[in-house]
């Protein structure tokens, strides 16, 4: 039996979660929420690490800010795709505007910009907005 690690977004406490489950809205241990929402997790300086290196599945994070507007024109493409390729993949949204530290450290200098993270650290990285389609083909490529 194949163990999926999972990052609760509401208690961020680290779930195992056999894979052949994953389709069966798994809830948390801890706080019993479901786990996998089909929605980005809102990433703050508390919960980064957890979200980044608690998961065994890739992390795709959203750095945006609420003045940008090809931001808030992909945030409807990248829930979307939340929907779509979850449990596949973790969606997260880092507001570099609330956030500018973390900013700062990931080297965030246009927005939006798409971190990739496997294992806890950054594989492929992408600026600017895209469509559904050209953001799947994106992540296919980066072999997620």
């Amino acid at each position: 039996m194949t163990i999926t690690t999972l990052t609760c977004a509401f208690c961020q406490t680290t779930n195992r979660v056999p894979s052949e489950r994953l389709g069966d809205k798994p809830k948390c241990g801890k706080c019993k929420q479901q786990i996998l929402q089909g929605h980005p997790i809102e990433l703050s300086s508390f919960n980064v690490t957890a979200v980044i290196n608690n998961n065994s599945v890739p992390v795709l994070v959203d750095c945006w800010a609420p003045w940008c507007g090809p931001c808030k024109s992909f945030a409807p493409v990248f829930e979307a795709a939340a929907q779509q390729l979850e449990p596949r993949l973790r969606f997260a949204k880092l507001n570099t505007e609330v956030e500018q530290e973390l900013g700062g450290l990931w080297g965030i200098q246009s927005i939006p910009t798409l971190i990739l993270f496997r294992d806890g650290g950054e594989v492929a990285r992408l600026s600017g907005a895209l469509p559904l389609n050209q953001l799947k083909q994106w992540l296919l490529q980066q072999g997620v």
